[in-house]
């Protein structure tokens, strides 16, 4: 578990420090998942090995939600000030996103 675990967080950590040191305007976990999808389909037996750690952190994957949970409400006061334009973007930004996975659906079923 623990190499597999290595793999993905190395994955992460030159994502990160590509982004910080070229000086990109997308996340470094983003680019650090690109990396390990490069590196998953030169090598495919790799994927065997990283299922049981993926598995585990799935699994457990309800427990990153709390320190977002703490941070909601160590910040009631900014929620009670500015709670309509929250709600505004947050609808606004779910709705973009549903409208982005169709698109993104209905060009994957053109091209299969």
């Amino acid at each position: 578990m623990l190499p597999t675990l290595g793999l993905l967080l190395a994955c992460q950590l030159i994502g990160e420090v590509t982004v910080r040191g070229i000086g990109l305007s997308i996340p470094g976990p983003v680019l650090g998942l690109a990396l390990l999808i490069v590196i998953l389909r030169l090598r495919p037996a790799l994927a065997g090995d990283l299922r049981p750690t993926i598995s585990v952190i799935l699994a457990n994957l309800s427990l990153l939600f709390v320190p977002a949970g703490v941070g909601v409400i160590g910040n009631l006061d900014v929620l009670s000030e500015d709670w309509f334009a929250l709600l505004v973007v947050l609808l606004l930004s779910t709705l973009l996103a549903m409208l982005a996975s169709v698109g993104t659906f209905l060009a994957v079923r053109r091209l299969t």
